[in-house]
């Protein structure tokens, strides 16, 4: 896995460049309204609109499509016009639709969710960027794993507080609560205002770097990994539920789905101390074939909490190292554009993971699930692994003290 000793100088090193501190706690504070939406959404279509899982699902595939599509068209609009102007105008965006969503009908909520995911806060992909500009080369890979880390963060309490808010106060005010803090995080980004380039980048004065220039079959590939990684981890997710429904255990899924958040954090703060590690592809083989027998460990919910340490462990490190190369493959005048495409592909891989997990439990079972997307993934991986031997065998190897792979 984590190849070396753990070294927390480099932990500590990070943290004492400027602006490094604020950048993850406002990051921290403006993914909190995506961390929390399916959720947020669902509760309000069974239990105010009185409709099915079915349709609520349908409201969180319009807010999915639309933030896959509108994050790179964002990113291009910071890479040409800045942070801030990109930032008030979604913020704004994002905060009428929450503020809007809790009155509206079904009908409307459908179509109101697609422009709302389009134009929403994209905190995630302005955190990676901006840490590109703030963190020397070197130290990026620390700074992506503590980003990594707050990302599990807000997935793990915001649903949580967004769920205890929507089960006593209601789902209308919850989304009203989605819809402060989505404003004040768009206000917090506003005023830190980090920077999206170097000094010597600057920005918007260069034109735009032609999509055949840079968008190359090695920056592909860490699309791909990135789509694979979350694509696992939707599937999983899933799998969990399915899992101990089906050991009727249902009470203890939290727990389980807790442990695996905390396993990732432990592998996230792991990754990021080490001197030396794997690249993304050979951390998806790893965190992909490790998936694949977890349903082994169903029948007891601390039986299957096992079985998910040693993928759990790969979750923040994977992602956090897709970021890394992504953010060095870049040119600086198109890295938010780039960025926004990791995100799309993050994203992407979400929404596919869950159905494909979901749907090979309808004609198998619960174990199935962690298989059929753990195989996938693999399958990605080793895809991207040979391609990157083949490019390796073609041209030098770059230098550098992080690998690449």
């Amino acid at each position: 896995m984590i190849i070396g000793m753990l070294n927390m100088s480099r932990y500590r090193a990070v943290l004492a460049l400027p602006g490094v501190r604020s950048l993850l706690a406002v990051g921290l504070l403006g993914r909190l309204p995506s961390a929390c939406a399916a959720i947020v959404l669902t509760l309000y279509v069974v239990l105010d609109l009185d409709r099915g899982y079915a349709a609520a699902g349908l409201i969180g595939a319009g807010v999915t499509i639309g933030a896959a599509l509108g994050t790179p068209l964002l990113g291009r609009f910071v890479d040409r016009y800045g942070l801030r102007p990109v930032v008030a105008a979604t913020a704004v965006v994002e905060a009428i639709f929450w503020c809007t969503a809790q009155a509206l009908p079904y009908p409307a909520l459908a179509v109101a969710a697609l422009a709302g995911g389009l134009l929403r806060l994209p905190a995630f992909p302005l955190v990676r960027q901006s840490i590109a500009a703030i963190v020397p080369p070197e130290r990026r890979r620390s700074a992506y794993a503590l980003d990594s880390m707050a990302v599990e963060l807000s997935f793990i309490v915001g649903p949580a507080l967004a769920v205890l808010l929507a089960t006593t106060a209601g789902p209308r005010a919850a989304m009203l609560a989605l819809a402060a803090t989505a404003l004040a995080s768009g206000v917090a980004f506003y005023l830190l205002d980090p920077p999206v380039r170097t000094e010597a980048e600057g920005v918007g004065t260069d034109p735009a770097v032609p999509l055949r220039q840079w968008l190359r079959p090695r920056l592909v590939g860490m699309l791909a990994v990135a789509a694979a990684t979350t694509l696992v981890l939707g599937g999983s997710d899933v799998a969990v539920v399915a899992a101990m429904r089906d050991a009727d255990q249902v009470g203890w899924t939290g727990v389980v789905l807790a442990l695996w958040g905390a396993y990732s954090l432990a592998g996230g703060f792991a990754y990021g101390a080490a001197s030396r590690a794997p690249g993304p592809a050979a951390l998806l083989v790893l965190m992909a074939a490790c998936t694949v027998p977890v349903g082994l460990g169903g029948g007891q919910w601390w039986l299957l909490a096992l079985a998910l340490l040693p993928a759990g462990v790969l979750c923040a490190p994977t992602l956090a190292a897709t970021a890394d190369v992504i953010s060095r493959l870049a040119p600086a005048q198109v890295r938010g554009v780039a960025m926004g495409l990791h995100g799309s592909a993050v994203t992407v891989g979400l929404a596919v993971g869950a159905p494909l997990s979901g749907a090979v439990m309808d004609l198998r079972s619960p174990p199935w699930g962690f298989a059929a997307t753990g195989l996938v993934g693999l399958a990605v991986a080793l895809t991207v692994l040979l391609g990157e031997r083949r490019r390796r065998a073609a041209e030098p190897p770059p230098t550098g003290p992080d690998n690449l792979t």
